[in-house]
């Protein structure tokens, strides 16, 4: 067979028919997407086998894991850190979740990167800004609510079991619409320029892993590491704020971070160093048993330190080092922020604390402002009058990279 376009022509443009001499398609047909401040391979459902057991090796082969000497995954898609190794699979909704409203349903993949673990039991904030916008484009759904020249596709998490709402700028094109993602509308911090605003509106996210939103009860656990390598003698616990809104999250402070390594408080924390990690996976190991979750999957929960701001950074409410599959994200991931925007309205929370002593009623700030290392973010929360989670919000941005298809 002769492709007068070139050898993959005929595939990207005619996908069906091959799904139709083949279980799965070699290259496989795959979208290439900014979300926030991750990157990642979206991919649709229908060109997927329906057992999924057989999903792991095909998404192992796509992000070129596992890559054990070397850990940056150059025989794949993958770029050596967790925020760029991840997948997305979007389909169309059930039946049943099409009454309740949902567009498109969707299944977070976090790929491993030295070893061949993958990983389902988490969302990704940042991706699940592009949902909506992939859906659309691969005429999954077009969008049931539209409000002027913006767009909300509801899509549902199968990590999480959790809605959650894209809102998103479109323009015309006949009888349908397409995402307008090049606007200069707003600017994220790690990534350069201006573009469109994406509205990222996670719905009752309280319990979505462990279905409460304080796993143990308590705002603030103690966790004995007396018995952990490494931790001084005069150290016995830390403190730990576990929660679980959007993704679940072991909270610590640094204050009792130093007191475990035996610094002054002005003394820097180095969260590359292997001491300090060894001590941080101990305590997130703990404190995911705590939250009844297994403590030796690297994806979830995550860990994050926080810190009073410095006189110098204005307008900061917290400070955040957040931890992804054991090491330090260079910004933060965006479920463990908004699980932070939603702790800090939580009375007695480490969050809460935090904010409480810089400012007089500031715990009570519909938005925070956290500083992380490659900028600062807003996020919001909203409770009913019970005190139940009703939203989680952010403005993200994202940008279509490439279409075509992969190799696994």
């Amino acid at each position: 067979m002769r492709f007068p376009n070139g050898p993959l022509s005929f595939l990207i443009s005619s996908p069906k028919r091959f799904l139709s001499t083949r279980t799965t398609l070699n290259p496989l047909p795959a979208t290439f997407l900014r979300g926030g401040t991750s990157k990642g391979i979206y991919i649709n459902r229908e060109h997927l086998p329906a057992d999924r057991s057989q999903w792991d090796p095909i998404f192992l082969g796509i992000m070129g894991s596992p890559d054990p000497e070397y850990g940056r995954q150059l025989n794949g898609m993958g770029g050596g850190v967790s925020s760029l190794s991840k997948i997305c699979v979007v389909g169309k909704p059930s039946d049943s979740q099409v009454k309740d409203g949902i567009d498109a349903e969707y299944t977070f993949v976090q790929v491993g990167i030295r070893d061949s673990s993958i990983d389902y039991s988490g969302n990704c904030g940042n991706l699940s800004s592009m949902i909506g916008v992939f859906a659309m484009d691969e005429g999954i759904c077009q969008p049931q609510v539209v409000t002027g020249q913006t767009a909300t596709i509801r899509s549902f998490n199968t990590n999480t079991n959790k809605r959650i709402d894209t809102t998103f700028p479109i323009s015309r094109t006949g009888a349908g619409a397409n995402a307008a993602l090049d606007l200069p509308q707003v600017t994220v911090a790690g990534v350069s320029g201006k573009a469109s605003q994406i509205t990222l509106d996670f719905v009752s996210p309280g319990g979505a892993r462990t279905g409460k939103l304080l796993p143990s009860g308590n705002p603030v656990d103690t966790i004995d590491i007396g018995d952990c390598e490494g931790v001084s003698p005069s150290t016995t616990h830390v403190r730990a704020s576990l929660v679980d809104a959007t993704n679940p999250t072991v909270f610590i402070s640094s204050t009792d971070l130093q007191g475990a390594l035996d610094l002054t408080p002005s003394s820097p924390i180095d969260y590359a160093d292997t001491q300090v990690g060894r001590i941080l996976e101990f305590i997130r190991r703990r404190g995911a048993e705590r939250m009844g979750l297994d403590p030796s999957a690297q994806a979830q929960p995550k860990i994050a330190i926080l810190s009073h701001p410095s006189p110098e950074d204005v307008g900061v409410h917290v400070v955040i080092h957040a931890l992804s599959m054991g090491v330090l994200h260079k910004a933060v991931p965006m479920t463990v922020g908004l699980c932070l925007g939603v702790a800090a309205r939580v009375e007695d929370t480490l969050a809460w604390d935090i904010l409480a002593t810089r400012q007089n009623g500031e715990a009570q700030r519909d938005l925070l402002t956290m500083k992380h290392p490659g900028g600062t973010v807003d996020v919001g929360a909203g409770f009913d009058e019970q005190g139940g989670v009703t939203s989680a919000k952010v403005v993200r941005t994202g940008r279509r990279l490439m279409k075509g298809v992969v190799w696994w």
